[in-house]
């Protein structure tokens, strides 16, 4: 067994960059918004555990076990601290990362995060999951974007080349089935956000038709939101220019400060 998360690494610049993708996703899918960074930064994009080269990571599954997972990838790297984008499931994992090691993490870039709100497109997912050849995980990721938007044909050869190894599948219909039980999935609670004092922008598409934007209201008030009209949940294939962009500028953005408590 496998007992080591796979990372692809690109660029050389001071400021590191995590990338988390969502659920039934790889670290591949992350290419074009790596290429619009231009090299300005030290990318690391995760295949997450159960994922990808990550299939056999133990324990794979929950949030919290690739927060841990990523978490010690870095630390063995020698990295101390690293801005974080996670979409979807990955976004889930990136605040765990953030609140079980806030001094890790230098700001957070949240794609139509897991987690926010117990609402989740369980049919959608389940068979997301279940799909295996080209056609069929086109067909799914065109009913996670918004109608204007074109699936792009490398993440569906990304994906269906990561689907294609033995035990992939199975891992992801087991995954979905527990994530989104009853259709609804694990809520993060608004009093641990609150607890983070890092920098964190929420990215939502409006057109998402896996969760809801409304999961970005009544957020600590501290947490930017970007509300993207007409796009929907798969923000990193359909606005990767967009999703780069952000990454810059909270690259540069100061942590908040903490509020002072009444004596």
């Amino acid at each position: 067994m496998n007992s080591s998360i796979h990372a692809a690494v690109r660029g050389s610049g001071k400021n590191v960059v995590v990338l988390l993708h969502g659920f039934g996703g790889c670290s591949g899918v992350w290419g074009d918004v790596v290429d619009r960074l231009d090299g300005a930064f030290t990318t690391i994009a995760y295949d997450l555990p159960g994922h990808g080269q990550s299939l056999d990571y133990p324990k794979a599954g929950p949030a919290k076990v690739a927060a841990k997972a990523v978490l010690a990838d870095l630390a063995a790297r020698g990295i101390d601290r690293a801005h974080f984008v996670g979409h979807s499931m990955g976004g889930a994992v990136a605040t765990l990362a953030a609140l079980l090691e806030p001094e890790r993490v230098a700001s957070l870039t949240l794609l139509a995060p897991g987690g926010y709100g117990p609402e989740i497109n369980g049919p959608l997912l389940r068979r997301y999951a279940a799909a295996t050849c080209a056609d069929e995980i086109r067909i799914c990721l065109a009913e996670m974007s918004s109608p204007d938007s074109a699936v792009p044909e490398t993440a569906v050869r990304e994906l269906a080349e990561m689907r294609s190894r033995t035990g992939q599948s199975e891992k992801l219909i087991a995954f979905a089935e527990a994530m989104t039980a009853n259709d609804k999935q694990g809520v993060i609670s608004r009093d641990d956000l609150a607890t983070l004092t890092m920098p964190v922008m929420v990215v939502w598409g409006t057109d998402d038709a896996v969760l809801p934007y409304s999961h970005a209201d009544d957020l600590p008030a501290g947490f930017l939101i970007h509300h993207v009209l007409e796009i929907g949940h798969m923000l990193p294939e359909e606005m990767p220019a967009l999703v780069a962009d952000i990454v810059r500028r909270m690259s540069r953005r100061r942590q908040r400060p903490q509020p002072t408590l009444a004596a």
